[in-house]
């Protein structure tokens, strides 16, 4: 049988991170010691009393459907996570808690991107980001950055990049895959342009706000830039700060009319996330941060480890980051020198020669870089570079 699929679906590329960490998968299940530092996911356990919130919520017979957006008491979570962390303050209406952050994201697109929108997207890039506003028929207008620039995007940058057809910009800080962040006084300089364009939505991505290790306070724009707080949609979520990938729960908030439209969105498609997870991440918000504090220092001290150890490479830079667990380094010189025609090779011959997983920054809209996760044992991060040095 030959079946027709919608045009949409032409436009979308697979997650480059989910086919390298499957390849990786491959090669482990046919007794390769493959080392993957392709995901990004912490390598700890949830903490227990997150666990313990969860098995109580099933004994407790907590397994019903739930509103749409959330139970009142995760709301209510996230509302006093924003007073307390942000200085931001919500109401119930202007909070939606989704199946992970990435469907925040998504409902924002469907409920806010349509024909002819452009949406601003400073690379490197979280893969996903593009795809979404294709799906939303909107289209991807990409800021490119680089290592001289923090891999940051400039306040004249993103005037000279708005136009008619503006609808939205994204801001991942700090940011996948770079692990470079937006200072208070950054934010500024970009609301000061933004405040000219009352058009443009801003969605602000902040979920790696707790791994963090800059010498200023984590600020996030709504924060930063006061006057936007009414258009822009912070979206966070629960996966990386407490080690709860699999649990799947993210929320956003922001103006209630916008929420409004997201929630009937998720409505549609997934409905409410699940209540055993909800629980749990109500346990994560309320409860003692310290484990949060403890699984910050573990990636900080591999941080400060492998970004020397990569630069020691031959044909590789690596400049720190502010948080988050990758280090996207530029490969190019190593690229050159090896012969090979772009990252793509360089990856696909550091899974085959040194049994390391890795993802190409082509995905990320940064040709010639690799994405490295550290959320690994530090033994193994070593074993890693030791590996990849052979090769190169």
């Amino acid at each position: 049988m030959s079946n027709r699929f919608a045009a949409r679906v032409a436009q979308v590329k697979p997650s480059a991170t989910i086919a390298m960490s499957a390849k990786a998968a491959e090669l482990k299940a046919a007794g390769k010691d493959v080392i993957s530092l392709s995901m990004g996911e912490p390598d700890f356990d949830t903490p227990k009393h997150i666990r313990k919130a969860a098995i109580d919520a099933i004994e407790s017979g907590q397994t019903r459907y739930t509103p749409v957006d959330g139970t009142p008491d995760l709301k209510q979570a996230i509302i006093s996570k924003f007073q307390r962390d942000n200085e931001l303050s919500y109401e119930p209406d202007q909070v939606l808690v989704s199946t992970g952050a990435k469907q925040s994201l998504y409902n924002l697109m469907q409920a806010l991107i349509g024909e002819d929108d452009e949406v601003l997207i400073p690379a490197p890039y979280w893969v996903s980001y593009p795809d979404m506003v294709r799906l939303a028929g909107g289209d991807p207008v990409i800021l490119n950055t680089s290592q001289k620039s923090d891999f940051l995007i400039t306040p004249s940058q993103l005037e000279a990049s708005i136009n008619d057809q503006t609808r939205m910009l994204i801001l991942n800080s700090p940011s996948n895959p770079s692990g470079r962040a937006y200072t208070r006084k950054l934010f500024a300089e970009l609301g000061e342009v933004l405040l000219e364009h009352p058009r443009i939505v801003i969605c602000v991505d902040d979920i790696y706000e707790h791994i963090w290790w800059a010498d200023e306070p984590f600020s996030t724009l709504a924060q930063a830039v006061p006057g936007l707080k009414d258009r822009t949609i912070t979206v966070n979520g629960v996966s990386k700060a407490y080690a709860m990938t699999g649990w799947r729960i993210g929320y956003a908030a922001g103006p209630a009319e916008i929420i409004k439209e997201m929630r009937k969105i998720q409505g549609q498609s997934t409905s409410n996330p699940c209540s055993i997870s909800q629980a749990a991440a109500t346990a994560a918000l309320n409860g003692d941060q310290a484990c949060v504090g403890e699984m910050c220092q573990a990636f900080r001290e591999r941080h400060d480890w492998l970004v020397p150890a990569l630069n020691e490479l031959p044909g590789v830079a690596c400049s720190p980051g502010e948080g988050s667990f990758y280090a996207f380094a530029d490969f190019s010189g190593a690229i050159e020198k090896l012969g090979l025609k772009d990252d793509l090779e360089l990856a696909e011959l550091l899974l085959e020669k040194a049994l390391v997983a890795s993802v190409p920054g082509t995905a990320f809209g940064t040709p010639g870089h690799l994405r490295l996760s550290f959320a690994c044992a530090q033994d193994t991060l070593e074993q890693a570079v030791e590996r990849i040095s052979k090769v190169l």
